[in-house]
Formats: C-alpha cells, structure tokens, sequence
C-alpha cells in the first residue's frame, strides 16, 4: 500500500508532461524558437528547450505528493517531517532555477537556426551557481563521505558551502555536453533514473527515490515526442534540469558515490569536450543515410562511431544507452 500514492503522482507527472508537450511544441513554433534537425536529409526545423513540459510534469507530481501527505495523512505513504519537507522544497526550488537558466540559454539561437549557440562558456557555471543555494541553505546531505583510497572524511561546514555548489555546477554542465541526437538525452536519462530511484529505495532514501520517480515518470512521457524521428529536442532547459535531478538525489540521499558512478559517461564527455576547448560539436552530418563526423579525432563520446561513418543515428543511440546502461548496472556491485 505505500508504494500506491507515489506512483499515482508518477502516473500524473506522466500524464502532464504527455499531454502539455503537443502544446509545447506548437507555441516554440509559433514564436520561432526552432533549430535545424542536423541528422536528417531534408533538415527539418525541430522546435527546442522540451525541458519545460518535463519540469510541468515533475512540479504537478511532486506538488500532488505534498498535497497528499498534508491534507490526507495517511501510513499509505513515505512520512514527511520537517526536514525532509525542506529538503524536498528546497530541490524543487534548485530544479525550477536550473530548468529557467537551461531556458534562457536555449533562447539564444543563430539566425540561420543551425544551432543554438547558447550562453558563453564563462556563464554557465556561474548561472548555474545560483541553482545550488536552496541546498546550502538548507544544509541539505551529511558532511561525511567515503573518499577513495581515504576513507570516511567529514567535511563539516566545507560541504554545504562547498562541495554542494561544485556538485550542482558540475552536475548540471556535464550533463549539458553530452546530447545532439534523436531519443538520446532522454533514453540515457531514463536509464539513470530507473536505476538511482531503485537504489535510493532500496537503502531508504525516499525523497531522493521520490525525486528519481516523478523525474523519471515525465522524461518517460517525452520520450515519446523526442524519440526518432524527434517532434521536439530537449534542449539545455531538460539537460539543465536532469544535472540538477542528479545533483538533487545524490545531496539529499547521500549516494554521491553512485551518482559518481552512473555519472561517469558525462564525467569523460567533459574531459573529451575540455580536449576541443569546449568548440567541437557532437553532432555530425547525414551520408548516405548514415551519420558522419566533422572531425579524424575524437571529442565526444558519440564521435567514436560517427568517425566511421558506418552507423544511423538511432545506432548511435543505441550504443550510448547500453554504454549508460553498464555504468547504471555498477552501482549495485561496487
């Protein structure tokens, strides 16, 4: 019986986002926030930033959830006190910002509609850092950790003032680098989700479970419209809110040695991107109905097979969901 109320909320967050992305992508066509689709033939204009749907559907759910345990008290449900209220408003808050800077950067597109060129490289980490201090505030995780090759080490007041903003900054740009094809974003993300939501229920951390759970119920009903051939692109608004997702459920339920884990993909795209001083594209071009990269070398993880020019795009993202998926799978053997 106490798993019925967060999924009933997941079930809404999923109905949301299904239902107000079709109008989503009529008013970014209306007002002409649209970029080229570069992995198509006819180079179809694709409407972008469908992150604000996603966070729609996780607001309505979790707000739902809030809703619930207030006016219904009921066992039928995970037990909210003080602090985990504030904990859980306070990530809400960090996920409404993020999600509204993601926004503004997809705002910025070239006139030829090519690509969204977005905020300056210097920009985003110090925006960003504005999503972090509903956590500081709030004093959100546990000061002590496990650091390899260390131990236990307690930072006391350098982790609410330090290692959390440097965890949502990093969070939230990393996870921004490392998109650019059809279903691939959300299909990666709802990988990570399904298995961070299960392994924070599993060690009883159930706002973070809760977190993982309304994320995961509205990326799931997005995927349908971003899937190949994509209606819509995610844009930096999803790419933002998903970093702050992981940020979230890694502060709050102190898995930040799994969060590290499943987040190593986006960890080695920010060393391959830092390889091309942030100007490579990971995207490349459409030959013979197979994608082709712009460069002999690699600078993001998917130019490893668009170099050979011998896959499609939905291969590529095949490729990088079971990549996802290994990585997904280590948090429960390590």
């Amino acid at each position: 019986m106490k798993l019925i109320i967060p999924f009933l909320c997941g079930a809404v967050a999923f109905l949301l986002t299904y239902f107000v992305t079709p109008w989503l992508v009529r008013y970014l066509k209306r007002i002409n926030l649209v970029v080229v689709d570069q992995h198509k033939e006819n180079k179809p204009l694709v409407p972008i930033s469908g992150g604000l749907s996603v966070l729609f559907g996780i607001m309505g759910g979790l707000m739902l959830f809030i809703f619930i345990r207030t006016f219904f008290q009921t066992r039928a449900s995970l037990i909210l006190d003080g602090k985990s209220l504030s904990l859980l408003f306070a990530s809400v808050i960090s996920i409404l910002i993020i999600t509204l800077i993601g926004f503004i950067d997809d705002l910025l597109i070239h006139k030829s509609h090519e690509r969204s060129f977005g905020l300056k490289q210097w920009q985003k980490p110090l925006l960003t850092l504005a999503a972090a201090v509903p956590l500081m505030v709030v004093n959100a995780g546990k000061p002590y950790m496990i650091v390899p090759f260390v131990g236990w080490v307690d930072f006391g007041i350098i982790y609410p003032l330090l290692l959390v903003p440097l965890g949502v900054v990093g969070a939230s740009n990393m996870v921004n680098m490392l998109g650019g094809f059809n279903g691939m974003e959300t299909g990666m993300a709802l990988i990570y989700l399904s298995s961070l939501g299960l392994y924070a229920y599993k060690f009883n951390r159930y706002i973070a479970a809760l977190i993982a759970l309304m994320a995961f119920a509205s990326v799931l009903a997005f995927y349908f419209y971003t899937k190949y051939p994509s209606k819509i692109f995610p844009g930096d608004s999803l790419t933002y809110l998903l970093g702050a997702i992981l940020a979230s459920i890694a502060i709050i339920g102190d898995l930040e040695q799994a969060t590290l884990i499943i987040s190593i993909p986006f960890i080695v795209e920010f060393f391959l991107k830092l390889k091309g001083k942030f100007q490579k594209q990971t995207y490349g071009y459409i030959e013979k109905g197979k994608i082709k990269s712009y460069y002999k070398k690699v600078y993001s993880i998917p130019h490893i097979f668009t170099r050979t020019g011998k896959f499609t795009e939905k291969q590529i993202v095949l490729f990088m969901w079971i990549i996802q998926g290994v990585f997904a799978f280590l948090i429960w053997i390590i």
